[in-house]
């Protein structure tokens, strides 16, 4: 898959307000200062994401609508220790809202500092993404700050950490949003992922 046409289409300040669609979305999410905007710009061949300094920018539900066809989906980060607990409660209430009751999300890309051992936070909220049974793909950031067998060793380590909870590991994609590595991988992954829904959304109309 090319990326033809990126438009924002709507930032939302909670689910009610998203755009009213049957169309697929993948959303992205991650713990704050992970490398989201900076991996959806690459995508997106523009910067339509706002990159920030500040870690937990992003407090709105931001839609991107992709060559007329579907929606990229930028969420607020979760585990930024630097808002208040009543603050962080409510995102997380508000993601949850979105993750749970979007029917049209096909995906949810969980994304993982390759730099470092897997954090508590991520290991617990992909527990919580399989325990609601959503789809989810794990992608690995700023793997061009790590040399190859830094990589292989931390990715390994993580491997070891996940399958102490897991029977298999999940699907994962390891991205370079400076050197575009993994983008022509995630964009068949929602190539394929988006010819699956129109399929199952063909087949349940057919009964």
């Amino acid at each position: 898959m090319n990326i033809n046409s990126a438009e924002f289409a709507i930032s939302s300040p909670e689910v009610s307000k998203c755009p009213k669609t049957h169309l697929p979305e993948f959303a992205f999410i991650g713990r704050s200062n992970v490398g989201k905007s900076s991996l959806i710009n690459m995508l997106c061949n523009k910067k339509i994401a706002h990159i920030s300094v500040k870690p937990g920018k992003t407090k709105l539900i931001n839609h991107f609508f992709i060559n007329q066809e579907w929606y990229m989906v930028d969420l607020p980060g979760y585990g930024y220790a630097k808002v208040s607990k009543t603050e962080r409660e409510q995102f997380e209430k508000f993601i949850s809202y979105y993750i749970l009751e979007r029917k049209n999300l096909v995906c949810l890309f969980v994304l993982i500092d390759a730099r470092l051992p897997l954090q508590m936070v991520d290991a617990q909220f992909m527990q919580w993404l399989a325990q609601h049974e959503i789809p989810f793909c794990m992608v690995f950031t700023k793997i061009d700050k790590l040399t190859k067998n830094e990589l292989h060793k931390n990715i390994s380590h993580i491997e070891k950490q996940m399958l102490q909870y897991w029977e298999f590991m999940p699907q994962y994609i390891l991205t370079s949003s400076e050197k575009k590595t993994g983008k022509e991988e995630l964009l068949h992954y929602v190539e394929e992922n988006i010819k699956l829904y129109h399929q199952h959304k063909n087949n349940t109309a057919k009964q």
